[in-house]
């Protein structure tokens, strides 16, 4: 039977707490009293926290592209792609993550590309939603309803999860409304599932049912505390296997925090290439830690280079909290905003240290290419690692009908050499551009495929 990692199509709502989204302590376990006995049971956590998931109803037009062979375009003027819209409707469910402001949270896969959004409360009540901001590259989007009467669920911290806690999935699987499951966590810290566009992943598994429609959905503790946002399954055919993945509260927490402040994620940005511990690095290095994040290389002038930290380094602790491996820094990085101190706990040469670092923003280590060769005018560059741990220089906007663009260059275009030598940064790539004669092939990764765009 072949196994494949399935997105949910729809989402599901969890309730969420106050404005500011305070963490909230933990209380005894729920039980109910029955006049016979004490029954053990979830429904008093569960009539709290229910009110506040809601259902989601989108709907918008799917643009498709498609290149015209070179032939086609010769001999019979055909354009050089050609363009499909088609419509479609989705459902999928949100969390209720602030009551008086109407904050929804959700997957952004649940609302990409839709045109209308609609909130249906478990009330019957229905809104039009809008919304605030999305981030692709961690599957998040906020959305903000005028309503009055809502609820929403406090929210649990998420780094003090454990394997083995106690938790409810709340959604709408299949668009069944309010499906409750219950299960424990599975694990903590998974990543390299290419589920998410920009490899930032740090799930929480759990084996408690999740299946195609709890996406965007609500994992909550006993306490109805909400501990993640329900995200993908891992199964046959999208059914489920008690393997499903959700993402951390305060992962969550911080990237809406950003878009409730700028309207968009502003991404913190270290500035090391690595990769995780394993018993062969262990070995080769004569390691004594079997978990953390190896640094290879540290970008000149980045934070982490005005901070100290040095290749050879390995970075263990994550203001004071273990770090497993290096896509679970890179996420934990990911999620938080440019100028946010952090501390480090570090190996290097056998001795731990504590590094304090401020992170730099991902966005000025954008640069123009124009400086860079006339034929890459228009598009805006950044060193990049694509989801299966590729390192190059990603295309991150193009501006139509530009030198770049006629080139063939695409936006997420990630260029990973230059006439057959390899390139991993931008730094490489200027000094491959300099050092070419002549005709220049730009080896580009776009998706799974490998493509080569000729610049004479």
């Amino acid at each position: 039977m072949n196994r494949a990692v399935n997105r949910i199509v729809a989402a599901s709502v969890l309730l969420a707490g106050s404005v500011g989204f305070s963490m909230h302590a933990s209380a005894a376990l729920p039980f109910f009293s029955s006049d016979k006995q004490a029954v053990p049971t979830l429904a008093p956590m569960l009539e709290r926290t229910t009110p506040a998931i809601v259902s989601i109803a989108v709907e918008g037009t799917q643009v498709s592209r498609q290149e015209i062979p070179e032939m086609f375009q010769h001999f019979f003027g055909a354009p050089k792609e050609q363009v499909q819209e088609r419509p479609f409707k989705g459902l999928g469910s949100g969390v209720v993550i602030d009551a008086e402001k109407g904050y929804v949270v959700t997957n952004n896969h649940v609302v990409e590309n839709a045109d209308d959004i609609t909130v249906k409360l478990t009330d019957g009540r229905e809104f039009k939603a809008k919304k605030l901001g999305a981030d692709e590259q961690s599957d998040i989007a906020l959305l903000k309803i005028d309503a009055e009467d809502l609820t929403a669920v406090p929210l649990a911290n998420s780094d003090e999860v454990r394997v083995g806690d106690f938790v409810v999935a709340v959604g709408n699987p299949f668009g069944l409304s309010q499906t409750v499951t219950s299960g424990i966590v599975s694990a903590l810290g998974r990543s390299g599932l290419n589920l998410s566009q920009g490899g930032y992943e740090n799930f929480i598994q759990t084996d408690a049912a999740i299946n195609r429609g709890n996406s965007g959905g609500a994992l909550v503790n006993f306490n109805g505390e909400l501990v993640g946002i329900n995200t993908a399954i891992y199964g046959p055919n999208g059914g489920n296997v008690g393997i499903g993945f959700a993402i951390p509260t305060n992962m969550m927490k911080n990237l809406v925090d950003q878009i409730i402040q700028f309207g968009e994620v502003r991404r913190g940005l270290l500035g090391i290439l690595g990769q995780d511990i394993d018993s062969g690095l262990a070995e080769a290095m004569n390691l004594d830690v079997s978990k953390g994040a190896f640094i290879n290389e540290v970008t000149p002038d980045s934070a982490a280079d005005k901070a100290g930290l040095q290749a050879g380094d390995i970075v263990t602790e994550f203001d004071g909290r273990v770090i497993q491996s290096f896509n679970e820094l890179r996420a934990k990085v990911g999620s938080l905003g440019a100028g946010t101190e952090v501390s480090l706990g570090i190996l290097r040469k056998g001795e731990k240290q504590t590094v304090k670092v401020t992170l730099g923003d991902a966005k000025a280590a954008e640069v123009s290419a124009d400086n860079l060769h006339e034929a890459l005018q228009g598009a805006t560059l950044s060193n990049a690692t694509d989801d299966q741990g590729v390192a190059g220089v990603q295309v991150t906007e193009l501006a139509k009908r530009s030198p770049a663009a006629m080139i063939g260059l695409r936006e997420n275009d990630l260029i990973v050499g230059v006439n057959r030598n390899r390139v991993t940064s931008l730094a490489e790539l200027r000094d491959a551009l300099d050092d070419a004669k002549g005709v220049i092939a730009l080896n580009v990764k776009r998706g799974n495929s490998s493509i080569y765009l000729v610049i004479r």
